[in-house]
């Protein structure tokens, strides 16, 4: 009972496999087309045989006729071994005059209506004292030995293909056998096209056991399989590089939260320790700072949360010149800042999200500026431009895309900001490219250029 189980469980198993519905959805698909080329190859051969019997019968009338109306026959019946083995002579009322021996004392093969004029008689029949149906030709007589406007009857027992088995079962025997054949190349040739898909889910296994960083072999097939490979190793690639970026991610946030913390957690413990009369107050502000820092920091993380999981956020058509504007008007740094502002210049985002952008990037400028900061809004081309620029000591090349990646702080940073999160710019750079634009540092003779693109409403 139990090996009944498991062998039914294996064909269940086979059969909901790509390999086996294809399999049986083809040879069910060819086996309907068989049995219809079946089923005409049966009614092609019923009319072959039918119609040589019908030929054959015709001429043994024919041949009879003749000689009886050329004086050559003189009331002989008999017929040569390739013609109809059964000959009757019917008189106008539908008497028999005379039958040869094949078909002596049988009545008249055919009903024909005789006294109407019938001259001929070529039809299938099936009288009752036969044991099957016959083809039965006649022509009508003039003059005969037996009198005047006789018919000459013969006829030929017509083969029953359903009764003859030899010819069914050979071809049901040979289209079963050709089902067999297609069922068996089906599975065999879709087999060999899954090969590489099932050396691909063991590699894929492997990749899962032994870590992102394997890869698995493209076949070069120029067909689905590679194009399968490579796009299954270009997800490994982004897998392998967004667990890279996470568990960096998780180590410096980590790093970073655990000093405030532990700075709280210092002072708190020495106010603690005080007498009552301890000036508390410096003490606790500088807790409260440490408290706002990882306030910041936790701010940070949200943001950066809900902009990798794609949160969608209400957008609307925003002025870039006014949403700027609007931000300067507010900002009250230690730099002065110059904007020159093209009207006009309009973008589809969500306005606190850019407002945000803004804000981190003018907060970078003014960490590093000596004098100045200047801010441009343009349109070029169908993009809308917004650059902040410092008049700092500016940042190499190398560091370029560095300064976008999360917790990524140069030694200059640290120094001037040391409560920096080291967020502002890879959240920045999310926000732009989630409204289909970029951030870029883009070159300058002195400082720090930031440039924004987002495409025009």
């Amino acid at each position: 009972m139990e090996r009944r189980d498991r062998v039914r469980r294996r064909l269940r198993r086979l059969l909901l496999s790509v390999r086996g519905r294809a399999t049986v959805t083809t040879t069910a698909v060819a086996a309907l087309i068989l049995t219809l080329v079946f089923v005409l190859l049966m009614l092609l051969a019923r009319d072959w045989a039918q119609n040589r019997v019908a030929r054959k019968t015709e001429r043994t009338t024919e041949r009879i006729a003749f000689s009886i109306t050329s004086g050559k026959n003189r009331g002989d019946l008999t017929t040569r071994p390739d013609e109809a083995p059964m000959v009757q002579v019917v008189s106008p009322d539908g008497r028999v005059q005379a039958a040869n021996a094949a078909i002596a004392g049988r009545p008249a093969l055919a009903r024909a209506d005789f006294a109407a004029g019938v001259l001929l008689v070529d039809a299938k029949t099936c009288p009752s004292f036969l044991d099957q149906c016959v083809w039965v030709a006649g022509l009508r007589l003039r003059t005969s030995p037996w009198g005047p406007n006789v018919m000459v009857m013969t006829a030929t027992p017509l083969p029953d293909l359903l009764n003859v088995w030899v010819l069914p079962l050979g071809i049901a025997l040979l289209l079963s056998a050709f089902l067999a054949l297609i069922a068996w190349w089906t599975w065999h040739t879709i087999g060999r096209a899954l090969v590489p898909v099932d050396q691909l889910r063991a590699e894929l296994a492997d990749v899962g056991a032994r870590g992102l960083d394997q890869r698995v072999a493209v076949p070069r097939t120029a067909g689905e399989i590679q194009t399968l490979a490579e796009t299954v190793n270009a997800t490994l690639t982004r897998l392998e590089e967004a667990s890279n970026r996470e568990r960096r991610f998780v180590s410096d946030a980590s790093h970073d939260l655990r000093n405030p913390i532990a700075g709280l957690q210092m002072r708190l413990e020495v106010v603690l320790d005080e007498p009552d009369d301890y000036p508390w107050k410096p003490v606790v502000r500088n807790a409260l700072a440490d408290a706002q820092r990882l306030n910041d920091i936790v701010s940070d993380l949200l943001e950066l949360s809900r902009l990798d999981a794609r949160a969608p956020q209400p957008v609307e058509p925003v002025d870039l010149a006014g949403l700027v504007r609007r931000e300067l008007s507010r900002y009250a740094g230690r730099v002065p800042v110059d904007s020159r502002l093209e009207p006009g210049v309009v973008v589809t985002a969500d306005k606190v999200r850019l407002s945000r952008v803004l804000g981190n990037l003018l907060h970078n400028a003014e960490r590093h500026a000596e004098s100045r900061i200047r801010v441009t809004v343009a349109r070029d081309g169908g993009d809308a431009v917004l650059e902040v620029l410092d008049d700092g000591s500016g940042i190499p090349d190398e560091f370029r895309e560095r300064v976008f990646e999360r917790f990524s702080r140069l030694p200059e940073s640290r120094a001037r900001d040391p409560h920096g999160t080291g967020l502002g710019l890879p959240i920045a750079r999310e926000i732009a490219e989630i409204y289909g634009g970029t951030l870029r540092l883009a070159g300058s003779p002195r400082g720090a250029r930031f440039v924004l693109r987002l495409p025009l409403t």
